[in-house]
């Protein structure tokens, strides 16, 4: 049965697309059948796999299908050029699809009636989630195990995770008792300046235990590998942000054991 892990935050710019495709892609590399599902109407994680979201005839089924329950989510998975590692994939039609879902009927729970289709045939799930606290995001969380929250070091990097975390214990109360949430990651981390060291600093005393001890550099291969179609680790294996995220992909996998 998979670990299904919903990497979310409500801010967008935080590194949170990126931190989903590089941690399927890690999970992949150490031989854990992996699926990515693009849940963000902006499709990033699809075209920064090489993927044209534009190209809805050769995508086939897409997650607007199975959210609106045209196609099984199975039907939409496809494999990419990594060997254990899948993508179900997002384009911008997504987002009209979540204004028909709200007056549909199971609309908090279309997402985990897909994952349960799938589930026995990966060892990991990972959901990338709008940066916005949607429906979609809901549906995320309803059908994870672990919320996984990228947090960027900079000034107002704490502002609405709060509020975040008010939706994730409400979901918890209401519709999944078993999400808990699987830690907090600092992203575009910046030793050179004290801000980075500081709001780093307020992240731990915030999140104690579940704040994770990698941090993400901010990194010039990280920013270039999206535009190439390719993870970091595809891109430049050896860059300090490709060696951060396999490191990070390691706790990540024995927090889930």
């Amino acid at each position: 049965m998979a670990k299904v892990i919903c990497v979310t935050n409500q801010k967008g710019g935080v590194g949170k697309t990126t931190t989903a495709v590089n941690l399927a892609y890690y999970l992949s590399k150490d031989k854990f059948k992996t699926l990515l599902i693009d849940f963000d109407p902006q499709g990033n994680a699809t075209s920064g796999l090489g993927i044209d979201k534009t190209d809805t005839d050769a995508l086939g089924a897409t997650m607007t299908n199975v959210v609106l329950g045209e196609a099984s989510l199975a039907s939409a998975v496809r494999p990419t050029k990594y060997k254990n590692f899948d993508l179900a994939p997002a384009t911008p039609e997504l987002a009209n699809a979540e204004v028909e879902l709200a007056n549909m009927q199971r609309k908090f729970i279309r997402l985990r009636d897909g994952v349960r289709e799938v589930a026995d045939t990966y060892d990991y799930i990972v959901i990338d989630s709008p940066p916005s606290l949607s429906l979609l995001t809901v549906n995320g969380m309803i059908a994870s195990n672990y919320l996984l929250l990228p947090v960027q070091t900079e000034f107002y990097a704490l502002e609405g995770v709060a509020q975040l975390l008010e939706s994730m214990k409400l979901v918890m109360k209401q519709a999944n008792p078993n999400l808990r949430l699987l830690g907090v990651l600092a992203t575009m981390y910046d030793k050179r300046t004290s801000l980075s060291a500081q709001v780093y600093d307020e992240i731990k005393k915030y999140f104690k235990q579940l704040t994770f001890k990698t941090t993400i550099p901010r990194n010039v291969r990280v920013a270039e590998a999206p535009s190439h179609g390719v993870p970091v680790g595809a891109y430049d294996k050896f860059s300090k942000g490709a060696k951060a995220y396999k490191a990070f992909t390691k706790e990540v996998e024995e927090r889930t054991k």
